[in-house]
């Protein structure tokens, strides 16, 4: 006979589950996609931004759904996925190369995942503060503007986007390079997207989420 607990035998929510991995795949991917710069009209922004703008409104979603405990520990378990996939990339960089690799791959690969220890560095500590960052102001406009979430999402994530910015840039390349008009147009970029793609990712994810859980 089971001891466990009505509360304990409760379902996972299946928006939880789907938003867990879904999260967990963007965490790791956003480094890698960072090391294409992409030109967007007038802006250049790395490519790393559109999985970090869903790990914002996934965040945010998940407030919205299952509440701010939930989130908060959704963005620390995020450590893990990310700090895994930063040592599994090193290690597999200090395996020998295969001779016989396709020579252009074998050329690009270490440039990809071979980033400095500066920007891995800096890339742990802007998500850590700017996802928790993100998840408190999102949770507190709740008093302030009710429940119009897309407006809430886009307010959250400029914010938090302004902080990442500043927290990664400078630890990336303060003392390297000239890092002020850098800083300006990533920001610039940042919040023009977080104006466009969060507010409707977050109301097309609680949509999903409100639809999954009613199902299940």
């Amino acid at each position: 006979m089971s001891n466990q607990s009505p509360a304990a035998a409760q379902a996972t929510p299946q928006s939880l589950l789907l938003l867990t991995v879904f999260y967990g795949g963007m965490v790791t991917i956003a480094g890698v996609l960072g090391a294409k710069q992409v030109a967007l009209g007038p802006l250049a922004v790395e490519a790393g931004i559109f999985p970090f703008l869903l790990l914002i409104s996934i965040s945010s979603a998940v407030a919205e759904l299952h509440g701010k405990p939930v989130a908060d520990r959704l963005a620390r378990f995020g450590f893990v996925p990310l700090v895994g996939a930063i040592l599994l990339s090193f290690f597999v960089l200090q395996l020998p190369t295969d001779p016989g690799m396709y020579e252009p791959a074998k050329a690009a690969f270490p440039i990809i995942l071979g980033q400095s220890w500066r920007m891995m560095a800096a890339g742990v500590v802007a998500y850590g503060i700017s996802l928790t960052l993100n998840i408190w102001i999102f949770s507190r406009l709740r008093h302030a503007v009710g429940t119009v979430v897309p407006l809430r999402g886009f307010i959250a994530a400029a914010c938090s986007q302004v902080v990442d910015t500043l927290i990664f840039i400078t630890v990336s390349f303060y003392g390297v390079r000239p890092i002020g008009e850098l800083m300006l147009g990533q920001m610039i970029a940042k919040l023009v997207l977080s104006a466009v793609l969060v507010p409707v990712v977050i109301w097309l994810v609680v949509r999903l989420g409100r639809w999954l859980d009613a199902k299940g």
